[in-house]
């Protein structure tokens, strides 16, 4: 197929490009800039322009495109880039797909687990509503942008992704190193769910996503079995066989990351269920598998 994908330079686009040219597949990258190779087609979210002649023949749009979540404390103004950048792209691509005389038959749109907010120890589905605060309502208007490609007919699916776990890049990227050099810890009380997928599973189930007809609207991309903070900073010490005895505070969180740490500590226990109602089959479901996983398994 031809596929076109924006976000590709980002950990789960750049992992997802190599997956589908190792199959043969032909994918097009959707740059913010000219574009200066063959495979790149220009966009601009923010003026709402995309080069659409770079779109004709593709059969899947992939929109991955956003600013990292974590990547800066959320002042006012970078909540408005998490915001604007998502939900600006989205309805961009969307509309572009939507205005092709041979629209592709699949849009699949990044999102989020902090759609459904702080669900404590509740196990949540793709049926739950969203919850409360900054990233659900961000989730809420990200997934309600890909409307128009929805009206036009085309099959529309939104990965709410979880915690990637990857050395090359997200949250785990960081935590790698500190628990390599026995700095690890659990984060607040460490009861807080963390609902995890490894990259190499969150490219299958995207790749999965693109290939099955039935499935459309939300669709968890987490691991089957979430654990607590405190589990999973037990099995980082297990595997990297590392002391894992510091613990940061709650309220040190807060001092560190302001509002963001609201989310850091949030729980969010998110299952799977589409995904493995539809056949889906993960390479690495448990947490230490996954841990492995990262630490062994190229992704490039």
């Amino acid at each position: 197929m031809r596929i076109a994908v924006t976000g590709s330079s980002g950990l789960i686009g750049t992992a997802l490009v190599h997956s589908l040219r190792a199959d043969g597949h032909e994918v097009v990258r959707l740059v913010r800039r000219p574009a200066r190779a063959g495979d790149e087609v220009e966009w601009d979210p923010r003026r709402q322009y995309v080069d659409t002649a770079g779109l004709v023949g593709c059969e899947g749009v992939v929109n991955l495109a956003g600013a990292g979540v974590a990547d800066r404390r959320w002042t006012e103004a970078y909540r408005k880039e998490i915001r604007d950048s998502r939900v600006l792209g989205t309805a961009t691509i969307a509309e572009a797909a939507a205005s092709l005389e041979s629209p592709p038959r699949v849009l699949l749109c990044g999102s989020a687990i902090g759609y459904y907010g702080d669900t404590g120890d509740r196990a949540v589905d793709e049926s739950a509503p969203s919850g409360d605060g900054f990233l659900p309502r961000v989730c809420v208007e990200w997934e309600a942008a890909a409307a128009p490609a929805q009206k036009a007919g085309i099959r529309t699916a939104f990965a709410r992704t979880g915690l990637v776990v990857a050395r090359e890049g997200g949250a785990w990227a960081r935590m790698f190193p500190l628990f390599k050099a026995g700095l690890g810890g659990r984060l607040g009380d460490g009861r807080q769910y963390w609902s995890f997928i490894s990259l190499h599973d969150e490219v299958a189930a995207l790749r999965h996503i693109l290939d099955t007809d039935s499935l459309s609207g939300p669709v968890n991309c987490t691991a089957p079995e979430p654990l607590t903070n405190r589990e999973i900073t037990a099995a980082m010490s297990r595997v990297l066989n590392r002391p894992a005895l510091f613990a940061v505070p709650g309220a040190a969180l807060r001092l560190v990351l302001g509002d963001m740490a609201s989310d850091v500590l949030a729980s969010q226990r998110a299952v799977p269920a589409r995904l493995l109602e539809s056949g889906f089959s993960f390479a690495f479901p448990d947490i230490e598998s996954t841990i492995r996983a990262a630490l062994t398994t190229p992704t490039k």
